[in-house]
Order: structure tokens, then sequence, then C-alpha cells
């Protein structure tokens, strides 16, 4: 292990925001700064829903000219890069984009899953890849492509961590925790399930070949160099480039019977496993075996999360609302602190559990119109409907706060785990009230903290890979939690308020599935 300090650039893209933060690293000392934060903001096209990919390059490269400003006479040891999962980008034989990439949120997967269903059953895809069903997984966003110009003359296929990676090193990858959430990924053998691929008619050879977390990823280009000021030669390294990978190494747990839920668009709350669980009970409960650094597995359920919230604040605003506004970001961003913590203020007063909503179902992926889903599933199971908007953000957090409840006590039923400690991680540390109705849902104690796990488990995958830091997972961990300031909370209140509100909320769920209520929501628009 080296003694001196070392400095590496975390790019970190996530669905609202991206951002270039700069680790520093030495024996007992991991500190972060960020350089800079850009928007993230998607555009719709003729009907559909893309990602701005040349904007956020751009912001990337105005990152790490930031970030070379900010390490002047020192410099960078390397840059490793996370994002969002699933989505990718198509290029040519030349290496050109063929279109900007179509973001997960759009309605072009409808009716995908049944076509797959058609040449591998739920049951055989589940056995295969271990992913729970979502509409947007990379595997139905194919199945819709099939036929297009741009799959049709596509030569290279690259998530979009490995795009970034590409456009700055000229060296095409595809890295492995992200590559597992396409669901074209066997968790056991950590490689391509080919037979699901050939019976799906999806041509792996248009992935390049597989990375893992610490694997060299190439060094930038040299036009990259002259625009960030950057010195040569100078590395990419593979991360855990999907970022709750790299969250969930930045989870500063000190023993194994820990649950996670890293928060932020998404609440993903689980379990680290060192084996998949791809048993049908598994499958049913909608878990997803995800790949993690050093061999473990990412067991887990996809929660809604600080979306609904996030949106329910736009709505406010769009109508002119007198409500306090500005939300937090999916990395913890803040566009008017003090409003939103007036309205917490106030959603904390509001009566608890008055109404819950189930923040699993697909009703609440699409964009707009949030408090109307909102409210419209609380009439639909017959429960009194939120009149304010305090008392439709503490329906969410409720809400919130049982899905991770669910989340963690199935994960530690189907894996045979005990759970003793629940980590919060992302930009939800910030919302102290989702935090604590978290603890008092669970019965367990929450640590909250660090917001920014995904950069800092980005900046320690690349420390230990340039020998900054030694040790496995446990060891990294241990640093995390010497370094980062956390927060604990304790369980209050009457647990058994909770246990009659998942109750309540499993009658509704029984409700939905067997009458279809709901069904003619649109899943993804």
């Amino acid at each position: 292990m080296s003694t001196k300090e070392h400095r590496f650039a975390a790019v970190d893209l996530g669905a609202s925001s991206g951002r270039v933060i700069v680790g520093e690293v030495a024996p007992e000392r991991l500190t972060l700064h960020e350089a800079h934060r850009f928007p993230n903001q998607p555009t719709r096209v003729l009907g559909t829903l893309h990602w701005n990919i040349l904007s956020l390059y751009q912001g990337v490269l105005e990152g790490l000219k930031a970030a070379a400003a900010h390490t002047a006479g020192n410099g960078l040891t390397s840059i490793g890069i996370d994002t969002w999962a699933v989505d990718y980008g198509l290029l040519a034989a030349d290496g050109t984009l063929l279109a900007n990439p179509v973001h997960y949120r759009d309605a072009r997967t409808t009716g995908a899953a049944e076509k797959v269903a058609k040449a591998v059953s739920p049951q055989s895809l589940y056995a295969a890849t271990g992913i729970q069903h979502l509409p947007f997984n990379t595997v139905y966003q194919l199945i819709s492509a099939q036929g297009t110009p741009a799959l049709t003359a596509a030569h290279r296929l690259l998530l979009i961590p490995d795009l970034i990676s590409y456009w700055l090193t000229g060296e095409p990858g595809t890295e492995l925790t992200n590559a597992s959430t396409t669901q074209l990924i066997d968790p056991r053998t950590r490689d391509w399930a080919t037979p699901v691929a050939q019976a799906l008619g999806i041509d792996l050879t248009l992935f390049p070949p597989l990375r893992h977390p610490g694997d060299p990823a190439g060094t930038l280009r040299q036009e990259v160099l002259a625009e960030t000021g950057l010195t040569t030669p100078l590395p990419v390294t593979a991360v855990g480039s999907h970022d709750t990978a790299s969250a969930v190494v930045g989870v500063p747990a000190t023993t194994p019977d820990f649950a996670y839920i890293a928060t932020g668009t998404w609440s993903l709350a689980g379990l680290e496993l060192d084996a998949p669980v791809l048993t049908e009970a598994s499958r049913a409960a909608n878990f997803t075996n995800e790949l993690g650094v050093d061999g473990t597995v990412r067991y887990l359920r996809n929660i809604m999360g600080l979306w609904m919230l996030q949106e329910c604040v736009r709505a406010w605003e769009a109508q002119g609302s007198t409500a306090p506004r500005g939300t937090r970001g999916t990395r913890g961003t803040t566009a008017a602190h003090t409003d939103l913590t007036a309205l917490l203020q106030e959603a904390a007063q509001a009566t608890p559990l008055r109404s819950v909503v189930d923040a699993g179902d697909p009703a609440f992926i699409a964009p707009h119109h949030m408090p109307d889903r909102i409210a419209d599933a609380c009439r639909r199971t017959g429960q009194p409907v939120p009149r304010t908007p305090a008392e439709t953000t503490r329906c969410v957090l409720d809400s919130l706060a049982l899905a991770h409840r669910r989340a963690i006590d199935d994960a530690a039923r189907l894996s045979g785990r005990t759970v003793r400690t629940v980590h919060i991680v992302g930009g939800g540390v910030h919302n102290a009230l989702l935090c604590q109705l978290t603890a008092d849902a669970c019965g367990l104690p929450v640590i909250a903290g660090p917001a920014e796990a995904a950069a800092l488990g980005n900046v320690l995958v690349q420390a230990r890979a340039a020998g900054a830091i030694t040790g496995g997972l446990p060891e990294l961990r241990a640093l995390l939690h010497s370094t980062q300031p956390l927060r604990q909370y304790e369980p209050t209140g009457d647990h058994s308020a909770w246990d009659r509100a998942a109750a309540r909320l499993a009658d509704a769920q029984v409700t939905r599935a067997t009458t279809g209520l709901g069904d003619e929501e649109e899943p993804c628009a």
C-alpha cells in the first residue's frame, strides 16, 4: 500500500444530474471534492424520450477540466465511470453513434415482455439470469428495437458507462456489474447467458469483451487530454460501473449481517450475497441478482424511490402551488433546501400511515401527474385521498418506508440471512424523515450515510487497483466507517401500526392482482 496521497476522478452520472468528483486517498484518509456538476435533462423527439448523451459527455469533459485545475501540480492517478443501468448506445463500424440512447422510461418496451415470454418463459429467464422483471430491462429494449434501422446497422452496443469510457479512450469494453442488469448474464458463471440470447435472436457479438471492476479500460486520448488540461498518460479504470454496484461498495458496514438501501430516484433495497438466489419463490417476489464487486451478488428489489416525491414537487410547481417547493435530486442536490425542509416538517406532523400505496407499482414509473396517480391509487384501495402537499408527501414517505421493510424482510427470508442493521446511502440520507420512518417500519437501527456512496465506491475500487489501498470489501468499508460522517436512527413508535399498514397494503395488492385494477395504466411514457 502506498503511503502518499493519491487523487482519483469519479465520473458519476445519475438520472437527473451528473458530477465529476475528485477523491483523495491516503492511509486512514478519504475525502471528496466535487469538481463539477451538470444537469441531465432528457428530451422527447417525435414521441420518443432520449438521453441527451452528447450534452452529458460535454459535462464530463468540463468536469475533468475542473478536476485538472483542482489537482494542479499533483495530478490524477486514474478515472472511473459509473452511471445508471440498462440503457445503451449503438455504434456504426467506424465508431459513430447511430442515435441518441433511448430513455428507460420511454414507452417503446410496451408489450415486449409478452414477446420474450413466447420464446423464453419467465421462469426459465429468471433461472438463467436471476434478474427481476422490470419493463425497461435491456432485453426488452432490444426486442423492441429488433428490425429498426439503428439496430440493423449497429456494429457495437455499449452500455452508457462503457460509451463514455469509449469516447474518452477509444477502447470498447463491457463492464460486468452493469452488464448483469441487461438480463443477458448468467450470475453463476458471471458470463453471457448464451442460450437466452440465442432463443431471443439477440446478437451477443454486438457487446465488446467483458471487463471486471479494477481492470484497466484504456488511457485518455490525446484530444481529451488537450481539451481537459490533464497530463499523459492517464488511465481509465473499470469500476462498478452500475452506480448501485459502486454505492454498495460505499456502504460502511462493519459486520456482514447488514441490509442496504441505495436511495435516490430509485430505492434499491437488499442484501450482499456470495451466490445468487434463483428459486421460483425469489422470482415471484421480484428480486434481482445483479453482480457486484469482488464476486458478490446484489440481491435486491427495485422500489420507485424519491422519484415519486420529485415528480410531485414538479407537478406542484407547474400548477403554481403555494406549497413549499424544491426537492433533492437523485444524488442529493438541492434546488431549494429550506423549502424542502419546510415541506418535510409539515409532512412529519401529518397523520402517520393514513394512506399508503405500493411503491413498486408500475403505475408510478411514468413521469407527470404524480399527485393524481397517488390520489387515484388511494381512491382505488378505499383509503383517504391526500388533500395537501404535506399529506401527499407523508403518503409517499410512509409508502417508501413500508416498501423498504418488505424488501428487506423478503430478502432475508428468501436468502436465509439474518439482518441486524440497515444502511441507507445516497441522496435519501439527507431526508431525515425517510430515514426515521424506515427505522420505525423495519424495527431495526438505520445508519444513514454516506450520501456520496456511489462516488466513494468508485474511488475505492480505483484506489485499490492503483495500489493506494489494499484489502477486500471489509477493509474498504472500514476506511469508509472511520472517515465518513454517519447518523444512526433507532426505531420509535408503535411497530404494530406498521404491521397493520403492511397488511392493508398487501390486501390492496391482492385486490389489484385479482381484479386487474390499475392495469390500464401505461407502464412507461
